[in-house]
């Protein structure tokens, strides 16, 4: 009976993703399409299929989603920021894997990062924009 090792999967392709605060480090492995994030099956960590959807979305533009599993490790920022996160890690590791790959991902949006981030508030305002009420007597 044989034991196998970590270096026996046999992997693809390895990237990190980020959107506004959150980063995903991702590895893709020839498999059946099964996506795990951060030790929990993909339809319990995101909740809502819109979610699940956009993630799906570079796997699917490739024709790749029954061919890879991908194995996710998500930290900070919240689910919206760690589903686009993931999208760019799931798409930056596919472009690895194939370089064919590259032109439709990238014609597709998906190599590019999302760089919105929250504003920062400012000194002598109750917000980032918003300014405290003018009062002229």
């Amino acid at each position: 009976m044989e034991e196998h090792t970590v270096t026996d999967i046999i992997m693809e392709g390895a990237a990190t993703g980020r959107r506004k605060t959150a980063v995903a480090h991702v590895r893709l492995a020839q498999g059946s399409g099964k996506v795990v994030v951060n030790g929990h099956p993909f339809d319990r960590y995101f909740p809502t299929d819109a979610l699940r959807r956009y993630i799906q979305q570079p796997l699917e533009a490739v024709g790749a989603a029954d061919k890879y599993d991908v194995t996710a490790e998500l930290s900070g920022g919240g689910l919206a920021g760690q589903a686009g996160a993931l999208r760019h890690g799931i798409s930056r590791s596919l472009a690895q894997t194939d370089v064919a790959r590259r032109a439709t991902l990238k014609a597709g949006g998906f190599l590019t990062r999302d760089a919105r981030m929250k504003e920062r508030k400012k000194s002598g305002q109750p917000g980032a924009r918003k300014r405290f009420q003018f009062s002229k007597r």
